[in-house]
């Protein structure tokens, strides 16, 4: 008897691992994906008329793909490492963070503080996060465990609770004082998360660890090639395992099948039956495919992409190849970040406006064409903090040119020279600069309210006592349809290029079926 064909609606990164894992074991396999291209926001774009510059538009970064999913699937992938890990300037000084912290490290602290208890105390909470992310990570690719198991392996139920059962700024203010420290460390729980240190439902404490989780390290890598390297590998593996991968397939609604199945109607009138559909698309999307109310999700950040013919001076001195190496800190202090959220919430576009910046062709410049690589050029990603939907709804186009200026505006104020001297321009003459805000990336991708988590985040475990025979919620991949499993970033232990929703779900499905 033929195994089950499984559709699969959504050709993002987690859609392609889950159709790989399915067509290796011999699963029929479609995946309809509602765009022109593979990968979601697992892709790479040349943005500007006449600029051979392939950016990372939506993401930018690899941190939680396992290497289980890089081995399992034979991905040719070159993920490398940033020499530097941040950089925060500010007004009477900076704060330069290695990424193997070291002399230049520990005396920058010094500067900063004008002794070494707060380098001591950050010392102290690298330790205790390298530790939470040595037990948690070998797990991601397991089913869930319960939350007991993992504390009894960790060892310290005092800074378990620390993290995973108060706000994250309690521990963050028992352990450091300095105001730009502590804003360094609070940034790790703000990106993709609308929410202050102290709030009660625990997002932001979520949203921290899984971005310290990765790798056992929490190191966050640069993809050799862009993301578009990445997509490229994943549409390739799948392809070659034989998965049929439809593009330009919008699924409009997913229908129960009297008898058993499901009914993927497309935009088009087309209909593709399954026993099994794998949804790649956001919890509140597969909501709408079944007709049935959902709570949609809001992004916060806005993403911006530029390219520049050099990258700018620093008013601190500091070589821009060093300042610009790892992840530049914007106006994040603790009691800045704090400020800006009180100024979203009541409307207002915060000015100064929190942001990081990541400089891609620092440690990879083969996303340029040969003519930027010879001359030098560079591209410079942008990720402007609380900046909700509800800021650009009144207008939409107006709003967007407004966060755009203050979030340049943040960059230069921490520059020697005018970063407009710095930009490239296309072909008519246009500096190369894109802004997208939450609502542009849902247009462009399909991520509800532009939330780049496709929700909030789930801890990575199951709570104790509620353990289940089901594959699915044992792999945590579950809805409220039988025969439908997650397999995006919704699913828990989603969020960000991991892979993890699709592994998952694969997985999960395999056990179902025997």
């Amino acid at each position: 008897m033929p195994e089950p064909e499984v559709i699969i609606v959504g050709g993002g990164h987690n859609g392609l691992v889950a159709a790989t894992y399915l067509a290796r074991a011999g699963v029929p396999v479609t995946l309809l994906e509602a765009t022109d291209r593979f990968g979601g926001a697992v892709a790479s774009a040349r943005l500007f008329e006449g600029v051979d510059v392939a950016l990372s538009r939506f993401s930018y970064l690899v941190s939680l793909l396992p290497e289980t999913i890089v081995t399992d699937l034979g991905l040719e992938l070159e993920l490398r490492s940033r020499r530097v890990a941040s950089y925060t300037p500010f007004d009477g000084g900076d704060l330069l963070i290695e990424r193997t912290p070291g002399d230049a490290t520990r005396e920058s602290f010094h500067r900063l503080t004008g002794s070494y208890e707060e380098w001591n105390g950050w010392q102290d909470l690298e330790s205790f996060l390298h530790r939470f992310a040595q037990v948690v990570a070998p797990t991601l690719t397991e089913p869930l465990p319960v939350e007991s198991s993992l504390r009894e392996a960790f060892g310290d139920d005092q800074l378990w609770d620390a993290l995973t059962g108060h706000p994250i700024g309690n521990l963050i203010e028992s352990i450091l004082a300095d105001d730009i420290v502590r804003g360094v460390v609070l940034t790790d729980a703000l990106i993709g998360t609308f929410a202050t240190a102290h709030d009660p439902s625990l997002r932001q404490n979520r949203c921290f660890a899984y971005h310290v989780i990765g790798g056992g390290t929490g190191e966050w890598k640069v993809p050799v090639g862009g993301m578009g390297r990445v997509a490229e590998e994943l549409e390739r593996v799948a392809r070659e395992a034989g998965a049929q991968l439809i593009a330009d397939a919008r699924a409009e609604a997913v229908l129960r099948v009297p008898g058993g199945g499901w009914d993927v109607v497309l935009a088009d009138g087309t209909h593709h039956r399954a026993e099994y559909v794998l949804a790649g698309c956001a919890p509140y999307t597969l909501d709408r495919l079944r007709a049935r109310p959902g709570h949609k999700p809001q992004g916060s950040q806005t993403k911006i992409n530029l390219v520049l013919r050099r990258l700018p001076r620093f008013a601190s001195g500091i070589d821009p190849a060093t300042g610009f190496a790892g992840t530049l800190h914007l106006h994040q202090s603790y009691e800045r970040l704090q400020r800006a959220f009180e100024e979203a919430s009541a409307g207002r576009i915060p000015d100064p406006l929190p942001a990081e910046v990541y400089c891609h062709t620092l440690t990879d410049d083969s996303i340029l064409g040969p003519a930027p690589q010879f001359s030098g050029w560079h591209t410079l990603t942008m990720f402007a903090l609380h900046t909700p939907p509800e800021l650009f709804a009144a207008d939409p186009a107006g709003s967007r040119a407004r966060v755009g200026e203050a979030a340049l505006r943040s960059l230069q104020s921490v520059l020697a020279e005018p970063l407009a001297d710095c930009l490239a321009r296309d072909t008519y003459g246009r500096p190369c600069v894109e802004v997208m805000s939450p609502d542009d990336v849902e247009a462009a991708i399909g991520l509800p309210g532009g939330n780049i988590f496709h929700g909030d985040l789930s801890w990575p475990w199951l709570p104790d006592g509620s353990a289940d025979d089901d594959p699915a919620h044992r792999w945590g991949v579950a809805t409220a349809d039988e025969g439908i499993l997650l397999c995006g970033s919704g699913a828990v232990r989603g969020g960000a290029v991991s892979g993890l929703g699709g592994h998952n779900a694969a997985h999960a499905l395999l056990e179902l079926i025997g």
